[in-house]
């Protein structure tokens, strides 16, 4: 059962930083349940506004529907009350509407509404695919702008009128002027959230957009950081969030950028960087090299902002080698 109505998430989610966490898998790329209660537990004793369970750092698009419900579950059963949990919802419309009633289900507050798979999409298309997830439950209902799923301000405001439990928008496309015209013409019945990756790089310009919060995947690593990070942005601290960048944010891109598929797979190189290590991504997704865990693990160490308790990684011997 729920906690949050759809508008009390909202007004929750809005005004704090958003994370999706990790899946843990094992070494023959199962489940590994017990890590990522462990990995939960310790991501929601922050002061965190919601985090997305089987989400995209969280490697959904690789589960199954019973291992994306299980993990959504088991995140519900870890969370602090104080931290929603949301699910996502992706695939053909009968998929989506699967997740997000496995969703409500195991106790989800919310759903993000992934793009459909492998088809192009019109407008109309689009609100019957995302009208049909509203339908299908009662949990707040967010759409994510990217790919071939791109909303027009039109059709977020017909969503809006006709479905009360449709909340919010989550932009990875960056374009203004379509972010303007969204925001025009729905205004604060919706909140906003920022999802290009990595969302720091981008987060206080977007904020001029109406965009208040965005999802942080590198809070699953450095997450006083991450918080750091953000109370940065509410406060419009440009002078604080250029010395950020600068110290850390800019030097992870390049390192995620060596290799297509790295803005997921750094993640847990990150995780395994700071001594809580989440398991192997699951193909067609590929690890860190060794030397990328290094230059990461040194990167943090440098930028000093290695979390509380964070352990020295194996993989710093190569880096001074």
């Amino acid at each position: 059962m729920a906690q949050f109505s759809p508008q009390e998430l909202a007004a929750h989610l809005k005004d704090g930083l958003l994370s999706f966490p990790a899946t843990a898998f094992d070494a023959e790329l199962n489940v590994d349940e017990e890590r990522y209660r462990e990995h939960i537990a310790w991501q929601s004793s922050y002061d965190v506004a919601g985090l997305f369970a089987a989400g995209g750092t969280g490697e959904g698009f690789s589960l199954s529907p019973d291992e994306a419900a299980r993990v959504v579950a088991l995140a519900v059963a870890e969370s602090r009350p104080e931290v929603p949990v949301l699910a996502s919802a992706g695939g053909a419309t009968v998929h989506a509407v699967r997740n997000v009633q496995d969703a409500e289900a195991a106790g989800a507050e919310g759903v993000l509404v992934l793009p459909p798979y492998l088809t192009e999409c019109d407008q109309d298309g689009l609100y019957r695919h995302v009208a049909a997830i509203c339908e299908a439950t009662s949990i707040g209902i967010i759409v994510y702008n990217r790919a071939n799923a791109v909303y027009s301000a039109e059709t977020v405001a017909r969503l809006a009128d006709n479905h009360p439990n449709f909340i919010g928008f989550k932009d990875a496309i960056g374009d203004i002027e379509h972010l303007t015209k969204v925001y025009a013409k729905n205004g604060d019945r919706l909140f906003y959230l920022g999802g290009l990756p990595t969302a720091e790089t981008f987060a206080l310009p977007l904020l001029q957009l109406g965009m208040s919060t965005y999802s942080s995947a590198m809070f699953n690593f450095v997450p006083e950081f991450a918080l750091d990070f953000y109370a940065d942005v509410r406060a419009q601290d440009r002078t604080a969030v250029t010395e950020k960048l600068n110290r850390f944010v800019l030097p992870y891109l390049e390192i995620r950028d060596r290799v297509k598929g790295y803005g997921v797979s750094i993640v847990k190189g990150g995780l395994k960087a700071i001594g809580r290590d989440s398991g192997p991504v699951r193909p067609p997704l590929q690890d860190l090299s060794e030397d990328d865990v290094s230059d990461l693990a040194l990167l943090i160490a440098s930028a000093g902002i290695a979390p509380d308790g964070a352990a020295e990684a194996p993989t710093l011997k190569s880096a001074t080698a």
